[in-house]
């Protein structure tokens, strides 16, 4: 049976269930469009409105490796739930397999960045989007305490999901001793620290940095695997601490704004 060809259509009918064992419902313009262009994905079925299927043939040229189904927004909103902005677009695909560590660096330059037990989608997502925005090379998790693939994730991360590898590790502090083999210099983020990031001599050395869940920091294990710790500057007593995924890209930036000037990334 071909895999890639989509159920009957059910006008005005969504599936019962927003999850199966076969994939993950992605939703929203730009993660629609950009696993829907992705070559590396296995999609099943897609679900559009009128008005969001002339959407999306704006953004992605056809013909579409799958054929749409006509849906109205009612019926996407109870298949993810009233709470997925979806505009009218919902794609189930199989989940992206994630790539070796040691693999994504010898292919890429860029920075990494590294998420001790960052567990909400919505952060990961933004945190994706920043990677992509700022040249990272992947952003690496543990497995079992990092979201799995979901629509949340995917529509935070607005096609960046499809664009930066998530590396899913079993042992963070492996992985720091991997980047570490490979080159890049360990910076852990701690609003604690003494030094400032702007104080790190990177030199011509390839960074990674790792953050950590807000309410609990890094943990001590991965603290002892960086190279160096160095906090963010803010104003005393404004905030007691920024979201990760802001976090994130206030230190990507800080670190590839000279490379970027000089149009590296372009």
């Amino acid at each position: 049976m071909d895999r890639n060809r989509p159920r009957p259509p059910k006008p005005n009918r969504a599936p019962a269930r927003a999850a199966t064992n076969e994939g993950a419902w992605l939703h929203g313009r730009h993660a629609v469009a950009a696993a829907l262009a992705n070559p590396d994905r296995l999609h099943r079925r897609l679900l559009a409105t009128t008005e969001a299927e002339a959407m999306l043939a704006k953004l992605v040229d056809k013909p579409w490796p799958i054929k749409p189904e006509r849906t109205d927004g009612a019926s996407l909103s109870k298949l993810l739930g009233e709470g997925a902005v979806h505009q009218g677009l919902a794609l189930l695909a199989d989940p992206l397999e994630a790539p070796p560590l040691d693999e994504v660096l010898a292919q890429t330059t860029g920075p990494v960045l590294v998420l001790d037990q960052v567990t909400d989608p919505r952060n990961v997502g933004a945190v994706l989007r920043s990677a992509a925005a700022f040249g990272a090379a992947c952003v690496v998790v543990q497995d079992r305490h990092a979201p799995g693939e979901t629509g949340a994730l995917a529509r935070a991360a607005a096609g960046s999901y499809e664009r930066v590898p998530m590396v899913r590790e079993v042992n963070l502090a492996r992985a720091l001793e991997t980047l570490k083999q490979a080159g890049l210099w360990v910076v852990g983020l701690d609003g604690e620290a003494r030094t400032t990031l702007r104080g790190v001599k990177l030199g011509q050395r390839r960074a990674a940095l790792v953050l950590g869940a807000e309410d609990s920091g890094l943990r001590r294990l991965v603290r002892e695997h960086c190279d160096e710790l160095a906090r963010l500057p803010m104003v005393p007593g404004a905030i007691e601490s920024l979201n990760v995924s802001v976090a994130a890209a206030v230190a990507l930036y800080e670190i590839t704004a000279d490379r970027l000037e000089k149009g590296e990334f372009s």
